[in-house]
């Protein structure tokens, strides 16, 4: 007999920010943020690389947290958890606004051009 699929977690609104929060919490802590760093500064800000480097570890914390609350200890997990907070953030504003600090966690920082710095002809 073929075994049942893994229940995926269903979390309220209120467990969600719970998570949430926690989540955003583990990206503060020393031993993250030195995960963190160091990944970055082995990407060197290209994002090829940061997406090989960065984002496996930020999925590390995340899986780190989530565990506790049902979602398996895998990338499926993380993605499980990610749609159920973007499901989430129209119905919520407190979510909403976590989850744009934690992509602000994830991401780095966009450098855009100034404003008129067309190359100069010559």
């Amino acid at each position: 007999m073929a075994s049942a699929p893994a229940q995926q977690p269903t979390l309220t609104v209120e467990q969600t920010r719970v998570v949430l929060s926690e989540v955003i919490q583990a990206f503060s802590a020393p031993e993250n943020i030195a995960r963190m760093e160091e990944a970055r500064e082995s990407a060197c800000n290209d994002m090829g690389k940061m997406l090989q480097l960065v984002l496996p570890v930020a999925t590390q914390i995340q899986q780190e947290v989530i565990k506790a609350y049902g979602f398996n200890n895998e990338g499926e997990g993380v993605l499980k958890f990610a749609r159920l907070v973007k499901m989430y953030e129209t119905q919520d504003p407190e979510i909403a606004a976590m989850s744009v600090k934690l992509k602000s966690l994830l991401l780095p920082p966009l450098s855009t051009p100034p404003i008129g710095g067309a190359i100069p002809s010559s």
